[in-house]
């Protein structure tokens, strides 16, 4: 049996406000919405994966990263894009890593970080 070895998986972000949130995921990241919008919550298609975005309370407490999409030599580019639509990337002081810019560097590993407009922690990387 392999269990979930097999099976997809699905980025759950809680957010205060849905339509707040679409405007964000939307119009921002690109998201494309996949389904009718439901009472509290919206889905996005990204890549072979999905984001589920829903209304809770605890939106915003979480303190690590909620999701991350890998994008390859992409990295400059998006991080640029997004920084002209007006995101702000966290910088982070860490052990051993790097930083151009709104890219911490590790090795061959580029990262960059940002937040949601409730606070939820994402980010692209190189790879």
């Amino acid at each position: 049996m392999t269990m979930l070895a097999d099976a997809d998986a699905t980025a759950t972000i809680a957010v205060k406000d849905v339509k707040n949130a679409r405007k964000f995921y939307e119009g921002t990241l690109g998201l494309k919405a996949v389904g009718a919008e439901q009472m509290g919550l919206a889905s996005y298609k990204s890549g072979n994966s999905t984001v589920l975005v829903y209304q809770s309370s605890y939106a915003g407490t979480n303190k690590a990263t909620a999701v991350t999409w890998v994008v390859g030599d992409k990295l400059e580019n998006i991080v640029s894009t997004l920084k002209a639509k007006g995101v702000v990337f966290e910088h982070y002081d860490m052990p051993g890593i790097t930083r151009k810019g709104d890219i911490h560097i590790s090795g061959k590993i580029r990262n960059a970080w940002f937040k949601d407009p409730d606070g939820n922690i994402l980010s692209v990387v190189s790879g």
